[in-house]
């Protein structure tokens, strides 16, 4: 488990740079999960990304199997991306740690196109309770790790408004996000408002 976690901290320090702070999480009956925070510039504006450390310490476990594999598995952690200086996101360290730890607590498998949901804010005044988990692959490049295990993914994940949830509830992750596209939706606005929904 260490070694993994030590390679998952040495990606996200190649792929973001060094984090400037980092948390961390323990909940009852799980592994400690850590949140790092990465600043930078993108397009002259200021980004901060959240990273999770922790979540990929075991594959996620498929709740109807009857015994769980602790070597084969998907395995991930998630990544958030939101403009700095316009709310109080360092509060997300908390909840995005709560999501991190949902495979451990909950007995599910984030994958892309997952709606996960924290129930309250994800940061003071936030419009957003839950998140949709993107591909992954961009920003950060998979983990791969020694046979038999599962490559490590980087999930980014996009917070979504109520209403924007229970739509995609409905119509599928693929249709809100080009409902996000075509509006020009900045997704890194933590003050954002719903995308039109008509």
């Amino acid at each position: 488990m260490e070694d993994v976690l030590a390679l998952v901290d040495a990606r996200l320090r190649s792929a973001l740079g060094e984090p400037d702070a980092r948390a961390a999480v323990t909940f009852l009956g799980t592994d400690r999960i850590e949140v790092l925070r990465f600043q930078d510039r993108d397009g002259g504006r200021d980004i901060v990304r959240y990273a999770t450390l922790g979540m990929s310490a075991h594959p996620m476990t498929d709740p109807t199997a009857t015994l769980a594999d602790r070597v084969k598995g998907p395995r991930a952690e998630l990544v958030l991306t939101v403009r700095a200086g316009l709310a109080d996101t360092d509060k997300v360290l908390r909840p995005l740690a709560v999501l991190a730890a949902s495979p451990q607590v909950e007995g599910v498998i984030v994958a892309p196109g997952a709606s996960l949901d924290v129930g309250e804010a994800l940061w003071p005044s936030a419009p957003f309770s839950s998140v949709l988990v993107a591909e992954p692959g961009g920003l950060v490049e998979d983990l791969e790790l020694d046979g038999p295990m599962d490559p490590v993914r980087f999930l980014p994940v996009l917070p979504m408004t109520s209403n924007e949830a229970a739509w995609k509830r409905v119509h599928g992750a693929a249709e809100l996000q080009e409902r996000w596209l075509t509006h020009g939706t900045d997704l890194r606005d933590p003050l954002r408002r719903s995308v039109p929904l008509d």
